[in-house]
């Protein structure tokens, strides 16, 4: 049944783009057709995937295979690093199971392992093969050309660094707004890596969260898409009607060859996105500790993400957070920009009943489930520098912007979410 609630995140469906509008670099060129589209697709995948019984199961199957990758790299990282990777036998007494978690030891190493495989598929040509399919698809859709099509796809389940590995060969021969719409999407998507982990936070509190950490990076891509067009208008001139040949812009001696050169590249990204993430977090915890010094306000200390949690109140309740909650959940977009979304999903785990509603938990799980935060500025700049070097400056560039479009691209998505009946989540 719809309620007064639901249209109350139909101000955030409107708002959200109107505010990128305001933007964007060429107001003129308002993609109307993509924004009522990307509303609606999302919403229709939302009634298929909880309302649907073959397509939730499905879901299932497809995190299933995303589990095996990740479980399977982890099998490598184990062998390497024994108990310290979060294996079984530690030396020690484990009294918070959820400490054995490690970002360097559960994320770092998917980027190998997809570096590898991305590789091996561009020399047995199965990627180019993808990629005209997938061209076919976004093509009547999103207006997306193939290679962009995959890297979007990619981006869904395996992150922002680990998607547009896929189209590495491609990815100099972007125009500008496809290069800003994969940046924007990466940033409104998680990885299948960072999925389980999700879940795993939210399990106690969330029924089916899982379903809906998962959704959450699927749904948002078609938001990001939309948001990144809104800012970054596409030039159709720009971009050529034919099918882009890059024969033997990279090629490899044997599959061998192929898995060892991906497995080198991919420990220049993380290398690049490890240094750079111990950098950007301790920069913010410095500027925390600066504002630390100034005098407390309404009894508290003065910090960046509470700052941002006063500035989006009104975000929050424009997504359907009623007044009284939209505090907690502003703070909650707060830290999750500064101190990503690991953060504020451990923030939203320990909110008790009475400080949330339930229908406020589920939009705050879609709000914060995506890779928008200032560590994710430099992972991208850190990322992008090695797979497209040439293009590092444009990168630069546009990383904030494109930020700010995956940020609000969440948002987005939660406004929609919220938009629906609360007894589809139920069922």
């Amino acid at each position: 049944m719809f309620r007064l609630e639901n249209a109350q995140s139909l101000v955030g469906v409107v708002l959200i783009p109107a505010l990128c509008w305001m933007l964007s670099e060429a107001r003129g060129r308002f993609p109307w057709r993509l924004a009522l589209g990307a509303a609606a697709a999302q919403a229709a995948l939302v009634w298929l995937l909880f309302g649907f019984s073959p397509a939730r199961s499905l879901m299932s199957d497809v995190g299933s295979a995303v589990d095996g990758l990740t479980a399977a790299t982890q099998v490598g990282v184990k062998f390497v690093f024994g108990f310290l990777a979060g294996s079984a036998g530690q030396p020690y007494a484990v009294t918070d199971p959820s400490a054995l978690y490690v970002f360097a030891f559960h994320v770092l190493p998917v980027i190998l392992v997809i570096c590898a495989l991305s590789a091996l598929l561009w020399h047995w040509r199965i990627l180019r093969w993808l990629t005209q399919g997938f061209g076919l698809v976004f093509e009547k859709t999103m207006g997306l050309r193939g290679p962009p099509a995959l890297a979007t796809a990619a981006t869904v389940f395996m992150g922002q660094v680990e998607g547009p590995i896929f189209i590495r060969g491609y990815l100099a021969a972007l125009t500008r707004s496809e290069l800003f719409l994969l940046l924007t999407v990466g940033m409104a998507c998680v990885s299948g890596s960072t999925v389980v982990a999700y879940a795993t936070i939210l399990r106690g509190v969330l029924p089916n969260a899982a379903a809906h950490v998962l959704t959450a990076s699927l749904i948002s891509a078609p938001a990001g898409i939309l948001l990144a067009r809104i800012l970054v208008p596409r030039d159709p001139a720009l971009e050529r009607a034919e099918p882009l040949d890059l024969n033997g812009t990279k090629t490899y001696e044997s599959s061998i060859d192929a898995l060892i050169k991906g497995a080198g590249d991919g420990l220049q990204i993380v290398l690049n996105v490890a240094a750079t993430l111990v950098v950007f977090v301790a920069l913010i915890a410095m500027a925390d500790g600066l504002l630390g010094l100034l005098p407390p306000l309404a009894g508290a200390p003065i910090s960046i993400e509470r700052g941002l949690g006063v500035v989006f109140t009104p975000l929050a309740w424009a997504m359907g957070v009623p007044w009284r909650e939209a505090g907690t959940a502003g703070s909650l977009l707060g830290v999750k920009l500064v101190l990503t979304e690991f953060s504020a999903f451990f923030d939203l785990a320990k909110l008790g009943p009475g400080v949330v509603s339930d229908r406020t938990r589920v939009i705050m799980t879609y709000a914060l489930c995506g890779f928008a935060n200032i560590a994710s500025v430099g992972i991208n700049v850190a990322g992008y520098g090695v797979l497209v070097a040439e293009r590092r400056g444009e990168v630069v560039a546009m990383v904030w912007k494109a930020m700010l479009g995956g940020f609000l691209a969440t948002c987005m998505t939660a406004s929609v979410v919220g938009a629906l009946p609360a007894a589809l989540f139920a069922a």
